[in-house]
Parts: structure tokens; C-alpha cells; sequence
């Protein structure tokens, strides 16, 4: 498995690298995507394509394909889970067995299970939390996104941090049934083919210029909010991540959440929902990097930046990573 990024890598980018960094968005939406990838990266199309399945294959990416942005389709949330040490294994089994549930993660605090679950509407989330809490017997805390500042714009493999875009806003997008058929497919990710998206279009019984049209309306709009190689973080090295929570006035949360944001470091940036008295907290930056020591100090700083307490939530371990599921390709 690629563990790590080498630092020759990174000193002379290799033809691998360059497709993990630089591909992460701005993915060309034309009929013969890793033909155009290989033009400007002085590769061809074959090469290309081997690079990219052999990180698919060595988990070193999760996919290539479209990130969502939170509440533009669908229904999702952040939730988490007190479970005892004891049973935590088999409670995040119980979890990670559900389609609707993408990430699942212990962390170091009282409330250790966080999980990240979607559905097709609020009704549907609201069962699939509702099915994990009798099946588990612990009742999910749901933490709903209210706010964005900074959410899975690409991850830059040199510094461990963001890339600065300017934000999009994209409102609820109402669904047709080619949209869901459309996202359903998605979902796992292009196939690694010499025309991806002439095959996607014959899954769903569309015409190819069709569903480039479609993605890249939906680019435009910021319903999309990144078109590209998803990668996985700890595959490639950075193998500590923190979530670093803060309790912040309303008033003031837009500002300090906005200011973080911009902090290097700082690789998402969002304000929650609180669920008192469980949970008080409406501030939350996530920070990767390649060991705990390298994480720490920006932890400090971002308390510094913020002005308010805060507490990290170190990742111990991940029992779940996927593309989010919204829609079931058989959905009407």
C-alpha cells in the first residue's frame, strides 16, 4: 500500500503525485477526461488510467468523482455515539453495516462514535437514526450542519492543508428522477475508463452530453462542490487528525468561524447545531496531519485565533470511509 508520500515525490513530483494533488478538483468534464489529464501532465491516456486504479486498488483514494455540498440534495448530519469502551467494536459494527452511514470514527472523548449519515430527505435520516439506536441500544446525537465557512474544497499533499476557493452557496436542489438516478450512480465514483462518462450515461439512461451538462451546471452552482480524485488522507501519510470543537456565542459565531477558516491548517471549518444539554459545542475545525506533534501546535493557535476554549478530538480509530449515499440507484 502507498503509506506515505515519499519526499523525493514532492521535491520532483512524479507523474502519480501530480494526479493525487492536482486532480483533487478542476477535473475536465469532456467525453475523454484521462486523455486530457495525460495531455497536460506530458503522460498518456493508458498510464494515466493504471496510476489512478492502482491507488484505487491500494486505497491510497477513495474515488474519482463529485463531493456533494452538505444540504444541496438529500439529508445529512454529523452524529455521534456514548459508548462503552467494551462495546464500542461491536456498536460501531452495528453502524457501519448501514449504506447511509459514510464515516465512522472513534474519538477521544466521553462521546466517542462519530459518524456522518445521509439520506434521501430529512424523514428518511430521521428513521436511519432512529434503526441505529434500537439496534445498538445508544440513542445517536444528532449534530445537523447550520453554517459552512470552509468544507472539502481538495487537501494539498505538499503542506497538509486547504486550498483557498472562493466559497459557492447552493441552496436544497430539487431532485428529478434522472438527478437521483444521476447522484445514485455517482455515488461509488467514475469508472476508471477511457470514456467514464459515456458509460455513466448508459447506467442511467442518459445521453453522454446530457450528463456533462448536468455536472457541470451543478459545478457551477456550488451544488457540486469539487469534481475530482478524492483521496485518503491516511493512506498517504497523514495519519493524525483532530476535531477540534469550540462553545461560541451565536452572535459571534460567524465571525471567529469565518476567521478560522482561514487559518493554514484548517482543513474544514463549520458551525453545528448544539443539543443541549448533551452537547454544547457549535464551532468545529477538522486538522490533519503526519503525527500528533505536528498537529498539536496548530490546535494551540487555533485557540489563540478563536479567543475561546476549546477541546480535540483526536482520531483513535476508523471503522468506516466511503463516498456519501444519498439516493439508491432504483429510487423513483
Amino acid at each position: 500500500m502507498n503509506a506515505a508520500i515519499p519526499k523525493a515525490a514532492v521535491a520532483a513530483p512524479t507523474l502519480g503525485f501530480r494526479l493525487l494533488n492536482e486532480f483533487q478538483r478542476d477535473f475536465p468534464l469532456v467525453p475523454t477526461p484521462f486523455a486530457e489529464i495525460a495531455r497536460r501532465l506530458g503522460s498518456d491516456e493508458p498510464e494515466v488510467l493504471a496510476s489512478l486504479q492502482a491507488f484505487q486498488r491500494e486505497g491510497s483514494i477513495s474515488r474519482v468523482g463529485a463531493i456533494f455540498a452538505p444540504r444541496s440534495v438529500g439529508a445529512s448530519t454529523l452524529a455521534v455515539l456514548a459508548v462503552p469502551p467494551g462495546q464500542l467494536e461491536q456498536v460501531a459494527a452495528l453502524v457501519s453495516q448501514h449504506a447511509g452511514v459514510n464515516h465512522n470514527y472513534q474519538r477521544e472523548h466521553r462521546f466517542n462514535l462519530w459518524f456522518v449519515a445521509t439520506a434521501a430527505d430529512q424523514q428518511s435520516l430521521d428513521d436511519l437514526l432512529s434503526t441505529i439506536a434500537g439496534e445498538t441500544g445508544f440513542i445517536p446525537i444528532a449534530l445537523p450542519l447550520l453554517e459552512e465557512y470552509h468544507i472539502d474544497l481538495g487537501f494539498d499533499l505538499v503542506h497538509g492543508g486547504k486550498r483557498q476557493v472562493a466559497a459557492r452557496l447552493c441552496h436544497q436542489y430539487e431532485t428529478s428522477v434522472a438527478d437521483r438516478r444521476l447522484i445514485a450512480a455517482l455515488q461509488t465514483g467514475l469508472p476508471l475508463v477511457a470514456q467514464p462518462f459515456a458509460q455513466l450515461a448508459a447506467q442511467v439512461d442518459m445521453s453522454e452530453s446530457a450528463v456533462l451538462e448536468r455536472l457541470a451546471k451543478w459545478l457551477d452552482e456550488g451544488c457540486i462542490k469539487r469534481f475530482g480524485v478524492v483521496v485518503r488522507h491516511h493512506e498517504l501519510g497523514f495519519r493524525a487528525n483532530a476535531m477540534v470543537v469550540f462553545d461560541v456565542p451565536d452572535d459571534v459565531v460567524t465571525t471567529v468561524g469565518q476567521r478560522l477558516a482561514r487559518e493554514a491548517g484548517v482543513t474544514l471549518c463549520y458551525r453545528r447545531q448544539r443539543h443541549l444539554p448533551h452537547w454544547r459545542q457549535n464551532l468545529f475545525c477538522m486538522v490533519h496531519g503526519r503525527s500528533r506533534a505536528e498537529v498539536e501546535p496548530i490546535i494551540q493557535r487555533l485557540c489563540r485565533v478563536a479567543g475561546y476554549p476549546c477541546t480535540a478530538l483526536f482520531s483513535l480509530r476508523r471503522f468506516k470511509q466511503c463516498g456519501a449515499k444519498y439516493f439508491d440507484s432504483t429510487m423513483q
